[in-house]
C-alpha cells in the first residue's frame, strides 16, 4: 500500500535566538548536515498544493518558528487550504510580532506548546539562556486577548515544563500560573545524555516521581520496557520530518542524512522509497542495520536494538468528533 500520511512535520526554522545548554542547535550538532535557515512560503505552498493528502502540519523541531519572516503567510495559507497547523514540539515565544500573534488566532493555528522551564526569571533563564520570562507571559496574555476578541478557542496553549534539578522546586508554582493563563500544564523529563550534553539532573527524585511517575529516562525504560524517545521512530510512518529546505529526514531526531528532497522530488516517491522502507524495517527489527540509513547513527535505535524493544508499525486511529461537530459539518458551519 502506498503511504500517504495526512500529517507531516515541516521545520519552519532551524535557527534559534536562545542558547539552551543541552540543545543540539546550541551545540552546533545539526549544522554539518541540516544547516541553518527558514522555510520559504513558496516552498510550503508548492508542497501542500502538490500533496493534497496533507491535512496537518507540525512546524517545530530544531529552531524557533517565530524568527521566520514569512511565518504569517505560511499559517495563513495553511488556514486557506484547511490544513491543521500546530507547534506541539515547542516554541520559546520570546520574540513575536503583534501581527503574528493575532494571526495565530485569526488563522486558527490549532495548538502550540510553549517551553517555559521555570516560574521565575532567575530559574527560567538558567536553561532558556537569553530568554525573558515576562516577554513570554506577555505574549501568551496577548494571544488570550485575541482569542476573546475573535471569539475562538484556538490556538490551544500548553505550558511545557522540562524538569531539571534547578527548577523542580517550581513545578507547582508553574502549574498554578499555567492554570491562570488557561494553559494545559505538561511537565516532562529532561534530555539527560540524549545528545551527549547531560545537564542539571533532578535532585528530588521522589518529588519528580510523584509528578511524572518516574524520576529519569532510565526509570522510564525499566518501567515501560521502551526508550523514552522511541515514539519518534513511529513518525517514519505517521508524520515524517521535512527540513526547512525540503530534505526529508524521516524523523525529528535525524540530523545525519536525507532520504530525498520534497521540494525537488515527488514526496510520495520518497516516503515509499526502498531506503525509507528499509529504515522502517530496521526499527521494527525486520532488517539488520545498514550504513546508508541514518537510524544506524541514532542513540534511540541503538537502545531499541540492544534491548529488543522493536517498534510496531503504528495503526491509524479514527478521528473522533462530537455530535455537535458532526451536525455543524452537515450544515456546512465553520466549527472553529
Amino acid at each position: 500500500m502506498t503511504l500517504k500520511p495526512p500529517t507531516v512535520r515541516v521545520d519552519a526554522s532551524t535557527i534559534c535566538q536562545l542558547r539552551c545548554p543541552s540543545c543540539p542547535t546550541t551545540a552546533g550538532a545539526i549544522d554539518a548536515f541540516v544547516g541553518s535557515g527558514f522555510l520559504k512560503f513558496q516552498d510550503f505552498k508548492a508542497l501542500v498544493d502538490k500533496n493534497e493528502f496533507i491535512k496537518r502540519v507540525e512546524m517545530t523541531n530544531w529552531g524557533e518558528i517565530f524568527l521566520n519572516p514569512e511565518l504569517l503567510d505560511i499559517i495563513r495559507y495553511g488556514y486557506e487550504k484547511d490544513i491543521e497547523m500546530v507547534a506541539r514540539n515547542g516554541v520559546n515565544l520570546n520574540n513575536v510580532k503583534p501581527e503574528v500573534l493575532e494571526g495565530l488566532v485569526k488563522y486558527r493555528f490549532r495548538a502550540m506548546s510553549v517551553s517555559i522551564d521555570g516560574a521565575t526569571q532567575e530559574t527560567y533563564e538558567k536553561y532558556r539562556v537569553r530568554g525573558n520570562l515576562e516577554n513570554v507571559l506577555s505574549n501568551i496574555r496577548k494571544i488570550n486577548e485575541y482569542k476573546k476578541q475573535h471569539d475562538v478557542k484556538f490556538p490551544e496553549l500548553q505550558w511545557q515544563f522540562v524538569v531539571f534539578g534547578h527548577n523542580e522546586h517550581e513545578i507547582e508554582l508553574a502549574r498554578a500560573m499555567a492554570k491562570e493563563l488557561n494553559m494545559h500544564f505538561a511537565p516532562k523529563l529532561n534530555w539527560e545524555g540524549m545528545y551527549d550534553l547531560p545537564y542539571s539532573a533532578v535532585q528530588d527524585k521522589d518529588l519528580v516521581r510523584s509528578v511524572l511517575g518516574v524520576a529519569d529516562r532510565e526509570e522510564f525504560h525499566q518501567k515501560n520496557n521502551k526508550h523514552f524517545c522511541s515514539v519518534v521512530c513511529g513518525e517514519l510512518w505517521t508524520s515524517p520530518q521535512i527540513s526547512f529546505d525540503g530534505e526529508v529526514l524521516g524523523c525529528p531526531v535525524n540530523h545525519w542524512s536525507s532520504f530525498g528532497n520534497a521540494f525537488k522530488e515527488n514526496l510520495v516517491d520518497i516516503l515509499n522509497s526502498e531506503r525509507m522502507n528499509y529504515a522502517r524495517a530496521m526499527v521494527s527489527g525486520q532488517a539488520p542495520e545498514r550504513d546508508d540509513v541514518p537510524c544506524t547513527q541514532c542513540k534511540v535505535y541503538t537502545s531499541i536494538k540492544e534491548h529488543g524493544t522493536w517498534i510496531k508499525e503504528p495503526k491509524p486511529k479514527p478521528k473522533r468528533i462530537t455530535a455537535r461537530q458532526r451536525l455543524e459539518q452537515i450544515r456546512g458551519f465553520d466549527t472553529f
